[in-house]
């Protein structure tokens, strides 16, 4: 393994780093003292920085040589809403609020690997440090480009990684084409005939409904797609009534699901419509429809993985990259920066996801050890895309 020298002898300080930022987590769109605190850092390291895309976000840019062939290195900085039941020191001061996903993590590591570049300039080109909002559910990075992060920083192709809990420390995995799903989500609410419970003849009642509904939806995987297709159609809340003795007039359902290819996208909601549509006719309900696509999957360019691949073996070694990584049917924002622009995502080891430290758990806590490994592997990725 050729982890970087000088990144590795820092990482103390990059640790310090790492734990400011996982104590004063914030959600979607409200980085803003997490944004200042990257913001200082750049700024200390003399690379100059333009905030405000995506409303917290912020890119720095660091130039060497007379090439402009350029690249974009991302990292997110959103946390959960979730309440951290960890008690060390750099727990969470924000009551309900928690880094359970990295973030801290990921902009610590794109810190250190923006700091060794900034005194190591050996490259000919441009290099866009990337600190995103939002990326939880809120899509920031689409709104980073509709604030014209591409327009304003011309990039040539655009690198992220994420923490991997169960992946082994020093170890690195990606894969070309789709590596995580679109993430869609749905509201459906049916409307019935509520009224006293012990005079059921006398009402219209929804529950029955949407039990058919869930019930039914799961038939589409199994019954509508190819067996060669990967899909997830799940209903995560059945909100109904409040009494005892009362049929609600109606009942809502909502959930996700998870493609990776338009054509089952497109399916899958289409056949959703039809079965709502179908049992509530069948049952004298009418229903509210309401589908959105919230994140495209995230689809890796095979030139940019190729180089991705041969990065990571430099800094890790050929038995510590995986290059045909399985999917995963999580979701992650990255994917509207590939609509845009070739590049890879790929999966940096965090070591056993023993203990509760698995991601959006409650005790989770990035592994410090791993930020060597992902700074060199970011400054690795220059090195191969802007060769001098």
């Amino acid at each position: 393994m050729t982890v970087i020298k000088e990144i590795t002898e820092n990482n103390s300080k990059y640790m310090g780093w790492r734990k400011q930022l996982h104590s004063i987590p914030e959600l979607a769109y409200k980085e803003n003292e997490t944004s200042n605190f990257i913001a200082e850092k750049l700024e200390s390291f003399g690379i100059p920085i333009v905030r405000g895309l995506g409303k917290t976000g912020l890119v720095g840019t660091i130039r060497s040589g007379n090439s402009d062939r350029s690249i974009g290195l991302r990292a997110d900085m959103d946390a959960l809403p979730i309440n951290e039941l960890n008690t060390f020191a750099h727990k969470s001061k924000h009551a309900g609020i928690m880094h359970a996903c990295g973030h801290d993590g990921h902009s610590a590591t794109l810190l250190a690997a923006a700091e060794y570049l900034s005194k190591n300039r050996n490259f000919d080109g441009i290099v866009h440090f990337i600190f995103q909002p939002a990326e939880e559910g809120e899509a920031g990075a689409k709104a980073m480009i509709d604030d014209g992060l591409f327009e304003d920083f011309p990039m040539e192709s655009v690198y992220a990684i994420h923490n991997w809990p169960g992946l082994p420390i020093g170890e690195i995995a990606m894969r070309s084409g789709p590596i995580m799903a679109a993430m869609d989500v749905f509201e459906i609410k049916i409307i019935g005939k509520g009224g006293h419970a012990a005079l059921p003849h006398l009402v219209i009642d929804p529950i029955p409904v949407g039990s058919q509904v869930v019930l039914a939806l799961q038939n589409i995987v199994s019954r509508n797609l190819s067996p060669t297709d990967t899909a997830v159609v799940s209903v995560t809340q059945f909100h109904a009534g409040d009494a005892w003795a009362v049929v609600p007039k109606e009942i809502v359902l909502k959930g996700t699901v998870r493609s990776f290819t338009p054509n089952v996208q497109k399916l899958i909601e289409q056949r959703m419509k039809e079965i709502t549509s179908g049992i509530c006719t069948a049952s004298n309900c009418d229903f509210n429809w309401w589908y959105e696509k919230r994140f495209p999957p995230t689809v890796n360019s095979s030139a940019e993985t190729e180089l991705a691949a041969k990065a990571a073996r430099s800094v890790c070694g050929n038995e510590s990259v995986n290059a045909n990584v399985e999917m995963v049917t999580g979701s992650e924002d990255f994917g509207y920066m590939l609509q845009e622009k070739p590049g890879c995502y790929a999966f940096l080891g965090n070591g056993p996801g023993e203990g509760g430290c698995m991601l959006h758990s409650a005790h989770y806590d990035f592994n410090d050890e791993i930020i060597p490994v992902g700074a060199s592997y970011f400054v690795q990725l220059v090195t191969e895309e802007l060769k001098i």
